[in-house]
């Protein structure tokens, strides 16, 4: 059965350090761009019927490495609005807040240089997208979609029916692949977080 496949980017500078990447444009770094283009032998047999992408250029550059050319820039697939934690180690918050236990998934994100949001207004993007998806699915083709780690998972969540938060469960490092399918008409996970070592 057809499937969607989740591409997160490669690494970046922020992605390494810890520091929650939304809306900064943050480039691939040398490691980022060899683990993206390591990705492209595990994709080449496959037809995508669709390819989209997040605007970002972490993104597009690990779209292109990967050997894939996005049918779209889907605004959709952008990361999450981390608002004032725009840039912020999830340490760096807690000692802010006074609060060890302190997880962005938790909690309201604070305005910053942007308004920021909320897990379930990312699930509302992440529904329009595999709104688009399911055309494509249902004529049997794949569709590969290349964004980031917390919009992948949240778009996840969204997919197995659960609630937006639910994201927080699915590790999903940078330069992953994962698959999102069916088992008879049930939504399920058909593979995840694998990387091309």
């Amino acid at each position: 059965m057809a499937e969607i496949v989740l591409i997160r980017h490669g690494e970046t500078e922020w992605s390494k350090s810890g520091q929650h990447t939304g809306r900064t444009d943050i480039p691939l770094t040398r490691n980022g761009r060899k683990r993206a283009a390591e990705l492209e032998p595990l994709l080449r047999h496959r037809a995508f019927g669709l390819t989209l992408s997040s605007p970002m250029e972490r993104a597009r550059d690990t779209a292109k490495l990967a050997g894939l050319t996005p049918d779209g820039i889907d605004d959709d697939l952008v990361e999450w609005d981390y608002g004032a934690w725009e840039g912020r180690t999830t340490p760096d918050i807690r000692v802010e807040l006074g609060d060890p236990n302190w997880v962005i998934w938790d909690h309201p994100i604070p305005p910053g240089k942007t308004p920021g949001e909320t897990t379930d207004e990312v699930a509302l993007r992440c529904h329009r997208v595999i709104e688009r998806c399911v055309p494509v699915l249902d004529a049997g083709r794949d569709c590969a979609l290349i964004a980031h780690g917390h919009v992948l998972r949240i778009l996840t969540a969204t997919w197995l029916g659960l609630h937006s938060d639910a994201g927080r469960l699915f590790m999903l490092e940078a330069g992953a692949l994962s698959s999102l399918g069916f088992e008879r008409t049930q939504h399920v996970i058909t593979g995840w977080n694998q990387t091309p070592e």
